[in-house]
């Protein structure tokens, strides 16, 4: 095995970002194409990531009142022509089954590309009383849209996501909700993900098919692009009336339902790969990691070897019992320095190494992924590494926030010459992040949009900026809005 170590070697960032990305994520083993056009395979290190970040988004979800349910993949495809504005949005991307048993069916059956329709339907069956709201559903499922271009993680035909559905009895009640969803999408992947954000709303060109208004939280990856990482859409009583959800409320009258929906997809692993990686591999938040801690024993004689390897797994014992995730490196017949990069390219946030030497003085290396050089390793004594590396996964998590959060902040850059805009923006990279005037006129979107490649990617939803001049028109302005390339 150890003469395939320079196959693991990936395309430097600087030099193709993302041919960098796919060597990444398959040469860890996160992913694979699947023989389906679009479709991947998660392999159990990438599935691993995708169970711990959904144990602890369903845990935070479940704290606002939201509790699982699940609906079927198959839709009518009358449901989806309920709704002008979602089918409208839909139809290039909807898969449709038109055969069953071997008979061709009386009504062609939608694949799921999201379930507002679906769970509408059923929130008309349930939903006759003020006393039945609100209601608020979430659920853990696979989707599929057919994208024409597609890349693992960021954009696939078949993907796993939460999507969250609501019903109100009043429009402040569900527009609470929206935002209150909101922040929970941006506390957890700032907190958990460490991955700075920015939040706002989207333009009315970005929205969700039959939203009424869509927030966004919006990643910028390391080449520059912005990546959408979850939405909250206020539906108001669109689909309600659609679908005809009537309550009759405290005062005896009936009412149409106030409504909303939300949602975080696998695309947060890409954002997780694209944010923190580096030359060497995976960079993993030790909160979503799924190994945080991996033990190297170092020996050459078999001698060495049961005194090294009793030493490796009484502090395994240690580690595990402590609640830190960790594995033994016990592998035979590679060396240290295939291990340690393997362990480098998987990302696992600490390594901890132990040889005979380490044995005989009490004490054992931690090599921390955050940080390279000498200042990336420490030693401890052994009963202490428990302790001791659960305080450094602490400050790796910390740390990686603020490596990206300075890395965001170099990226963000206020225009106010439409031509600087321009040039910023040029070339098939990224620009970063523009923050502009734009006095909400669709045209002047179109225009930055289709000479810049640029799309509205969020408009802060509390300013305190001074009226400006549109970069664009130039006519008055009194909002600013980030506009950038984006996956």
């Amino acid at each position: 095995m150890a003469e395939k170590q320079d196959d693991r070697k990936v395309t430097p960032r600087s030099q193709d970002f993302a041919q960098w990305y796919n060597d990444i994520v398959l040469r860890a083993e996160l992913a694979d194409y699947s023989p389906v056009r679009g479709c991947i395979v998660f392999r159990p290190d990438g599935f691993a990531i995708w169970e711990a970040l959904q144990a602890e988004l369903d845990r935070r979800i479940k704290k606002t009142g939201a509790r699982n349910a699940y609906f079927p993949v198959l839709i009518p495809m009358s449901f989806l022509q309920k709704e002008a504005k979602h089918v409208e949005g839909f139809a290039p991307e909807i898969a449709v089954v038109t055969h069953g048993g071997g008979k061709k069916l009386d009504e062609p059956l939608v694949v799921r590309p999201t379930s507002e329709t679906i769970i509408n339907h059923m929130f008309a069956q349930w939903i006759h009383s003020h006393r039945d709201l609100p209601m608020m559903v979430n659920q853990w499922c696979n989707v599929l849209r057919w994208e024409m271009r597609t890349r693992i993680f960021l954009r696939t035909t078949e993907f796993l996501w939460q999507e969250g559905h609501t019903a109100h009895a009043t429009r402040e009640e569900a527009e609470r909700e929206t935002l209150t969803m909101l922040e929970v999408y941006r506390a957890f992947v700032e907190e958990y993900l460490a991955i700075p954000l920015i939040v706002g709303r989207k333009s009315a060109a970005e929205r969700f098919p039959g939203a009424e208004e869509t927030y966004t939280i919006e990643g910028l990856m390391g080449d520059g692009r912005a990546l959408q990482c979850g939405t909250s859409h206020f539906l108001g009583q669109n689909f309600a009336k659609a679908f005809d959800i009537k309550f009759l409320d405290d005062q005896n009258q009936m009412q149409h339902a106030w409504q909303t929906s939300w949602g975080v997809s696998t695309r947060l692993l890409g954002a997780i790969v694209m944010v923190h990686g580096d030359d060497q591999g995976l960079r993993l938040p030790p909160a979503v990691a799924g190994t945080q801690v991996v033990i190297v024993p170092i020996y050459r004689k078999a001698d060495e070897g049961a005194q090294v390897m009793a030493s490796a797994r009484a502090i395994l014992e240690s580690l595990e019992n402590s609640g830190l995730r960790a594995r033994l490196d016990s592998r035979e017949g590679l060396t240290p320095g295939f291990k340690f990069n393997d362990w480098e390219m998987r990302g696992v946030p600490l390594r901890i190494e132990i040889g005979p030497r380490d044995v005989a003085s009490g004490e054992a290396v931690l090599a921390r992924r955050d940080r390279k050089g000498p200042e990336a390793k420490s030693k401890a004594a052994i009963p202490e590494l428990a302790m001791r590396a659960r305080a450094i996964l602490d400050e790796i998590q910390k740390s990686l926030f603020e490596q990206a959060k300075a890395a965001i902040a170099s990226q963000i850059r206020e225009f106010d010459s439409y031509a600087e805009l321009t040039k910023q923006m040029e070339g098939e990279g990224g620009g970063g992040f523009a923050n502009v005037y734009w006095c909400g006129n669709p045209a002047c979107e179109t225009k930055i949009r289709e000479e810049t490649k640029a799309t509205c990617r969020a408009i802060p939803i509390s300013q305190t900026c001074a009226t400006g001049n549109c970069i664009v028109c130039g006519q008055p302005a009194a909002e600013r809005a980030y506009f950038a390339k984006a996956y």
